[in-house]
């Protein structure tokens, strides 16, 4: 026989139905663990998420009915059919991301029993590790540790007998912080001696089509006009002794060698190319620099030294053009030590290379014949180059982040002899194109220029803003020579503030312009101690390597244990903390109770004395089932005693009023035998 609805058994877990406070409780920690998702995925399912969110809130406020199986179903095959359309898969970390995050707003609109809340709050905790999978800044750990507290107080809520409190209720954040608070112990023993393992531990690389900010191993005219406004940080720099002065501060990235008059690339990734040679050769002019760098994560290969590096790190190769390499992507936060010389000489390239630096496609007539009639004309090579930064500095020529397009056949020509305005990619793809047509082998390097000083933190902050193209040409006697044809363009055809002064100090522009006043001082020193937080953050906490890990062993003396007896330690310690925290428990159990409890031994000592004995392991309801049996006249009272004590020693903290009221029914119990 099939049991009435209100007499189904209380113990099956699926059909506990959570309390309605609890579900706004939910509903609110849910849409703080996707918003950070939704922000990373394409609007199509941003607008359908956050659709099913409030569809779901829509029916608790009304109080209307759940979608039933087949709206269920067609929604999850539609937004199974929108992944896919979207990502051209359902694996990767962006498209299963974003399949977790669909399915949990699918859940929501089926969510009615404890059950259900229950596996929503486990993949809601789910997300948030998969949150730093994108993000480990300071700003994103503590948002995630926001949503985290939210959803352990929801938790609380869910599993509490006295959860219809309002949702602006602070009972239970608190509640649910004391419980983070004590596993921070914990978390801290396994985070220091845990075994690290070579690389990110949660960042996995982003896939190959991914954009990602930064400079690139092409150059076509506007690549490197897309990073000028860009104010993301490229890399943080650390000089051991002084550091060069502003101009000098050249950051050696990508070289291009090949172009087709517009478009210019590089050679591919390797130790040799073409049989090129693969050492290369430096001879050292002047004092070394001696710096640390830390690298902003771009899922390439390459890192950036001061022009020109002399000793690299170990897991990194110099190509013979001295673009530095990492073995694999950096995927991470990656710290290295470089030691570089600003003034250099080196040798004569080989026919290889000499040949490569020559060569120039038949196009931009123009800019040939020019370059034509200076070496027709006699001149050296050193004074051809002269010729070319003459050009630019005496000619009508401007710098400018917003260049006209340069849509003809012949762009270099375009821009020379028509335009004459443009970025950096302009002055150093014209000026290379001018030295091989005359016959001098020459290349464009691409990278970062100059940087800003943060003076709390005492290190060289390199923006995308400060991405830059240059040429290096060789010379007899001298090797390959940098040339910046941008940096010959006088200040009053400089059109940006900020361009103007990056060659000539690592001041921040707030600190240069007097018209800004103490207000753009002020904010600029907010902005530098948030920037030196953050890069302390990224050395300490995302920098947590196994080198450092393993000098902090050798430092507390574990570094000659072996991992087999540093893990022993680890769990040594982590017992100890909980054995400490069993003993205070223990030791500080309350000797004496308060008046409510008193008054409950007082009920069940009136109970006892009529043969009602309240066993150890009895709960309060229990028990009143039991005694209510046994006097039947008295079951009302008894019950309602019990749920009174539930209430007070369970349920929120009592006002002083429950708590006299509680007393004041033990008081008048009595037992008439």
């Amino acid at each position: 026989m099939k049991l009435p609805r209100r007499e189904v058994p209380r113990h099956r877990e699926d059909l506990i139905m959570p309390p309605q406070a609890g579900l706004f409780w939910l509903l609110t920690a849910m849409v703080m663990v996707v918003t950070p998702q939704l922000f990373r995925q394409p609007l199509l399912i941003t607008a359908l998420c956050l659709t099913m969110l409030a569809w779901r809130l829509w029916c608790e406020v009304k109080h209307q009915p759940l979608p039933g199986t087949i709206v269920k179903l067609i929604l999850t095959l539609v937004m199974c059919a929108v992944i896919y359309l979207q990502y051209n898969s359902f694996s990767g970390l962006e498209a299963g991301t974003a399949l977790l995050t669909i399915m949990l707003c699918v859940k929501l609109l089926e969510m009615c029993t404890l059950r259900d809340t229950l596996l929503v709050i486990f993949i809601g905790y789910f997300l948030v590790v998969a949150g730093f999978l994108f993000d480990q800044s300071i700003f994103s750990g503590a948002y995630l540790l926001v949503v985290v507290l939210m959803l352990t107080a929801t938790l609380i809520v869910l599993n509490h007998p006295a959860s219809q409190a309002s949702p602006l209720d602070t009972y239970y954040p608190r509640l649910a912080g004391n419980l983070l608070l004590q596993a921070i112990p914990l978390m801290l023993v396994l985070f220091v001696l845990f075994p690290r393992i070579p690389g990110p531990l949660w960042a996995l690389p982003a896939p190959e089509g991914s954009a990602r900010t930064g400079l690139s191993d092409e150059m076509n005219i506007g690549t490197i006009n897309d990073l000028a406004n860009s104010d993301e940080v490229a890399f943080r720099v650390e000089f051991i002794g002084e550091p060069p002065a502003a101009d000098q501060l050249y950051w050696r990235g990508p070289v291009l060698w090949h172009t087709d008059g517009r478009h210019w690339e590089g050679l591919e990734n390797g130790e040799g190319v073409m049989g090129l040679p693969v050492k290369p050769e430096l001879e050292p002019l002047g004092q070394a620099t001696r710096y640390r760098i830390t690298l902003v994560p771009h899922n390439r290969l390459w890192l950036f030294a001061l022009d020109l590096p002399t000793t690299i790190p170990g897991d990194s190769v110099m190509r013979f053009d001295y673009q530095l390499l990492a073995k694999e992507k950096i995927a991470d936060h990656y710290r290295y030590e470089v030691v570089s010389h600003t003034r250099y000489r080196t040798p004569a390239p080989s026919p290889a290379v000499r040949e490569l630096a020559l060569d120039l496609p038949d196009r931009n007539p123009q800019t040939r014949a020019l370059a034509q009639g200076w070496r027709a004309g006699g001149l050296l090579p050193q004074q051809i180059v002269q010729q070319a930064l003459d050009l630019f500095s005496q000619q009508d020529f401007y710098y400018t982040r917003q260049p006209p397009v340069l849509n003809g056949p012949d762009p270099i020509d375009e821009f020379l002899f028509r335009t004459r305005k443009g970025f950096c990619e302009h002055y150093a793809a014209g000026f290379v194109t001018l030295m091989r047509a005359a016959g001098i082998p020459a290349r464009v390097v691409t990278g970062y220029q100059g940087g800003e000083l943060n003076p709390l933190g005492h290190y060289l902050i390199v923006r995308q803003s400060d991405a830059h193209a240059w040429a290096e040409v060789w010379l007899d006697g001298r090797g390959w020579v940098r040339v910046d044809p941008t940096a010959v363009i006088p200040p009053q055809r400089v059109v940006s503030f900020s361009d103007n002064q990056r060659f000539r100090t690592t001041l921040a522009e707030p600190l240069l312009r007097a018209d800004l006043g103490w207000l753009a001082r002020g904010l600029h020193r907010v902005r530098s101690g948030w920037d030196a937080v953050n890069y302390q953050w990224t050395q300490w906490v995302l920098g947590y390597d196994p080198q450092k890990q393993q000098q902090l062993l050798q430092d507390i003396g574990l570094g000659n244990f072996g991992w087999a007896k540093v893990i022993a330690v680890m769990f040594t310690l982590l017992m100890g903390l909980l054995l400490l925290v069993a003993a205070y428990l223990l030791l500080h159990r309350p000797t004496t109770s308060d008046p409510v409890t008193r008054a409950y031994r007082r009920f069940c000592r009136k109970l006892a004395s009529c043969g009602v004995q309240r066993h150890a392991w009895e709960g309060p309801a229990d028990f009143a089932v039991r005694a209510g049996g046994e006097f039947p006249a008295l079951q009302q009272s008894i019950r309602a005693i019990a749920e009174q004590y539930a209430d007070l020693r369970y349920g929120r903290s009592a006002t002083p009023d429950d708590a006299r009221c509680f007393i004041k029914a033990v008081t008048a119990f009595k037992i008439r035998k």
